[in-house]
């Protein structure tokens, strides 16, 4: 398999992106690994797991918690697993998360790689060395960023994705081409979701197109001092609604991104709400949505974005150029319960 490596501030990942999950093997031996997935990957592809120890997590993102940490590790133990040992996690991006945060807490550190399975995990969540978990309604409030080993590829493992899978995944293509390629906006709106579901080639293009997007970020600025806080745009507004109304990661950064949009215009002058509003629409996200105003911006000020008074928000100067602007957390409260 050919690979390219990207080196980062302390480690290397190796990005194999014609692989097949058949092939792990060449990358580390089975003896040596630890498989972690979820219930959901085992059903649907059991067959691919029988030569390697393999830990079984309930699905869903309610069980991205500290509880399940505690049980991998047990299970870890039981199975003898050494700092010599690899784990693995096979899924998307709970598994992704839940994988890599181990890792870097069991023994204080052991190696770990990813097969990402859905297209949200393929294009952002297993990108970057976020790791982590959630705090009841707060995402990703404990966690640390720490890069993969490796990310191995198989597009074949997103021909049994569900449509709202591809739709999360959508959501963060959506993102990424906002935020710093306008060209790839273009190509979106000119397109619809089917073409790229339907079509392996395309597919694997788009996927690629935008794990290069988010790896040049991550390196300029890996520990999000800077550049990187861009590919927050939608996920302040979204990480809040997301665990208190129990929507999925790409439906509520979707509905962040149409709110964000709406205050770019407002306080960057940005002329394009209704074109991201519209590709969002279009690839089968929601847009505007009522919520209960006092109790998301409750946990937004909590926020790892926010600092002091002043909340860091990634807004829109024109499509495919994010900015971060400091925004009061009165003025931002104010914009958004007038839209």
């Amino acid at each position: 398999m050919k690979h390219t490596r990207y080196r980062f501030s302390s480690a290397s990942t190796d990005f194999y992106f014609d692989g097949k999950i058949s092939r792990l093997k060449k990358i580390v031996r089975p003896e040596q690994a630890v498989i972690i997935t979820d219930q959901n990957i085992y059903d649907a592809h059991s067959g691919k797991f029988t030569q390697w120890d393999t830990i079984v997590l309930k699905a869903g993102e309610e069980h991205k918690v500290q509880e399940t940490v505690d049980e991998v590790i047990e299970q870890l133990i039981e199975f003898g697993a050494d700092r010599q040992t690899v784990l693995i996690g096979v899924g998307g991006g709970v598994i992704t998360d839940i994988t890599g945060y181990v890792a870097s807490v069991y023994m204080r550190g052991i190696k770990f790689g990813f097969i990402p399975t859905s297209l949200l995990a393929m294009v952002d969540a297993a990108i970057g060395g976020k790791n982590g978990i959630d705090v009841g309604v707060y995402k990703n409030m404990v966690g640390v960023i720490r890069q993969p080993s490796f990310l191995l590829y198989d597009f074949s493992l997103l021909e049994s994705l569900p449509a709202n899978e591809w739709r999360n995944g959508f959501a963060e293509i959506i993102k990424h081409a906002s935020i710093k390629d306008a060209s790839m906006f273009r190509q979106l709106e000119d397109s619809t979701p089917e073409a790229f579901m339907g079509v392996h080639k395309s597919i694997a293009e788009l996927v690629i197109r935008n794990a290069k997007l988010k790896i040049k970020v991550v390196r300029e600025d890996e520990f999000e001092k800077d550049t990187r806080r861009l590919l927050n745009f939608g996920h302040t507004l979204g990480h809040a609604l997301e665990n208190q109304y129990e929507l999925s990661h790409g439906e509520a950064v979707a509905i962040g991104m149409t709110y964000a949009s709406m205050v770019s215009e407002t306080v960057a002058g940005f002329k394009g709400a209704a074109r991201v509003i519209g590709a969002i629409s279009q690839y089968g996200l929601p847009t505007f949505v009522a919520f209960d105003k006092e109790k998301v911006f409750k946990v937004m000020t909590m926020d790892k974005k926010r600092e002091r008074k002043e909340m860091n928000y990634v807004l829109l100067e024109k499509i495919g150029k994010g900015i971060v602007k400091p925004i009061s957390v009165k003025r931002l409260e104010k914009i958004i319960s007038e839209i």
